[in-house]
């Protein structure tokens, strides 16, 4: 499966907000990073991608056989940038209301054990019986995940899944993100704001500046100097690990026109 989008452009009232955004398929099995500086489009882009707001242009998705149809809300999964409401369900209430959401509301034992393997693969079976109120931010977050995971969706949108983690649940996270995407396989759609991450992580990026696409391509073709300089109005020296791709940003000073 993959899926292409075409010349979409948004508006809230009559100030654009989106213009010919045109992406190249993205493809089951690949984790693409939607990246850009705050107000440039991100997380409306994926909201329209979604379907929870109106646009023009399309998104379709292409099976293997090539027929193409528009993106339902059955297969699509978006996650939002809050995590899930602290209530005085569980852990395991949680992500088991999830499950029931696609899978039917009579509770199989199959159904128990598909909730615990979830809760087990994210790291959250210590804490499965604990309320949502008595956990912090950043677990919540993952709970958001295993909600997310336990039904399984073919496209799965995430919209900063790591804005309330610490360092090594930010990694721990993405690193779930891409697992899912190759062994489901799924296409994954997530902005992020920490491009080493998005290096780290990302097969493609898309970099939004302005409600435009600035660039596509591997970290490597887009993440340069002038990109920063350009986009983020930022002075800096970038590395790339020959051996691990991973990425290294130092950040000198501030851009300005007069630089």
């Amino acid at each position: 499966m993959r899926i292409t989008i075409d010349d979409l452009h948004f508006s809230h009232g009559r100030i654009p907000i989106l213009r010919s955004i045109t992406l190249p398929a993205i493809r089951t099995g690949e984790v693409h990073a939607v990246v850009g500086p705050n107000g440039a489009g991100k997380s409306t882009l994926l909201r329209c991608i979604a379907g929870l707001h109106r646009h023009t242009g399309t998104v379709t998705v292409a099976d293997h056989t090539g027929s193409t149809t528009a993106l339902t809300r059955d297969s699509v999964l978006y996650l939002p940038q809050d995590p899930p409401p602290a209530t005085t369900l569980t852990v395991f209430e949680s992500v088991l209301l999830a499950y029931q959401q696609t899978a039917g509301f009579r509770v199989r034992t199959t159904t128990l054990e598909r909730v615990s393997e979830v809760l087990d693969h994210v790291g959250l079976t210590a804490v499965a019986d604990r309320q949502m109120t008595q956990l912090s931010g950043g677990q919540r977050q993952l709970v958001s995940l295993a909600q997310a995971i336990v039904r399984q969706p073919s496209v799965l949108l995430l919209d900063e899944p790591t804005s309330n983690l610490d360092l090594h649940n930010q990694l721990t996270m993405l690193d779930l993100v891409r697992k899912y995407a190759t062994n489901r396989p799924a296409v994954v759609l997530t902005t992020i704001h920490d491009l080493t991450h998005a290096a780290r992580f990302a097969d493609n990026i898309v970099v939004l500046r302005e409600g435009g696409v600035h660039a596509i391509g591997t970290p490597r073709e887009v993440i340069t100097e002038e990109m920063l300089r350009d986009v983020y109005r930022v002075n800096a020296r970038i590395h790339f690990d020959d051996d691990d791709d991973s990425l290294a940003i130092a950040v000198t000073s501030a851009h300005t026109t007069a630089d």
